[in-house]
């Protein structure tokens, strides 16, 4: 592919390297109305770690009933063999029943996800706030004791489709519940897009004086007001180096209709590449790989760096 190259100006107000923690594969293709493949899922994985994607979501071991799009955890694991596995392939986990999955897959590492506000909790794991901190407090236990990195999602940290603004106090009391479990990485999510650069410093700034730092925290913007990408380089600014993204813009949330879905992985290393952050990955190669996963969803991908250099 040719392609048009952004124009290196650095910016020493960002990080020289950036990790982009790439969650297509589970968070992107579980919002999908079809169910993709466990072949062409498989090989998503790889295209995007030949791209020089480090660190890839793989699948979730959530119960089938809940994400059929992603009933193939198992059968998907065991076509990438080893590529699916150890501490950079990470699996999305609920609950025990679903640690004890991952473990006999052979995985290196796990997610768990909270929530900020009661109401999510409720609706997405049936139990209260303080419930699904004791739920997961045995999963990380174990988790770690056999070895595995961990990470705790947090959804809702910027605002909730029910409760409406959500205190920057409450977000910042269940990150440090679920970290104090033993968590390595905690991911702040805007799950429904409505963040704003001030209230990602305000955040970020209440987590370190509660003793998380950036450098144990990871963001995950949704774009339904077209604001991932300004609030990603408002977190990177103020120390954080982890960004979650999605090959192609991929994903969505049921919550929030106008939901353009997960910051595009291209739109964000497009930026980071004119601005002189090294990320390893080969953005010809990653665009290749999201024009791919468009043809099998039968559909335009909606990045916006995708659709420029590939004219769709």
């Amino acid at each position: 592919m040719s392609r048009a190259l952004p124009q290196v100006e650095a910016d020493p107000s960002l990080p020289s390297r950036v990790t982009v923690y790439e969650v297509g594969p589970r968070d992107g293709l579980q919002n999908e109305s079809a169910v993709v493949p466990a072949a062409d899922k498989a090989e998503f994985v790889r295209r995007l770690a030949a791209a020089g994607l480090g660190t890839v979501e793989t699948t979730s071991f959530v119960d089938p009933r809940w994400v059929p799009q992603l009933a193939d955890a198992e059968e998907v694991l065991g076509l990438l063999g080893d590529d699916g596995l150890g501490p950079r392939r990470p699996v999305l986990v609920p609950n025990v029943r679903g640690l004890d999955r991952a473990l006999a897959a052979g995985v290196g590492a796990v997610a768990i996800f909270g929530s900020a506000t009661e109401t999510f909790a409720r609706k997405n794991l049936n139990r209260t706030v303080e419930e699904s901190v004791a739920m997961f407090a045995p999963v990380v236990e174990r988790a770690r004791a056999e070895g595995l990195w961990v990470r705790a999602y947090v959804s809702m940290c910027f605002g909730d489709p029910w409760e409406g603004p959500v205190p920057v106090a409450q977000v910042v009391d269940v990150c440090r519940r679920l970290m104090d479990l033993g968590c390595d990485q905690l991911s702040l999510g805007d799950t429904i897009g409505v963040g704003t650069v001030g209230h990602v410093h305000r955040l970020l700034d209440a987590l370190g004086a509660g003793g998380i730092g950036p450098e144990r925290v990871g963001v995950h913007f949704h774009d339904t007001y077209g604001q991932a990408l300004a609030n990603t380089l408002a977190a990177l600014r103020d120390g954080v180096t982890v960004v979650d993204a999605s090959a192609g813009g991929l994903g969505g949330c049921p919550y929030a209709k106008s939901a353009t879905g997960n910051l595009a992985t291209e739109d964000l290393v497009w930026t980071l590449d004119g601005a002189g952050v090294e990320t390893g990955i080969d953005l010809d190669a990653l665009v290749e790989t999201s024009a791919w996963m468009a043809g099998r969803l039968g559909r335009p991908s909606p990045s916006r760096v995708v659709r420029a250099l590939t004219g769709g």
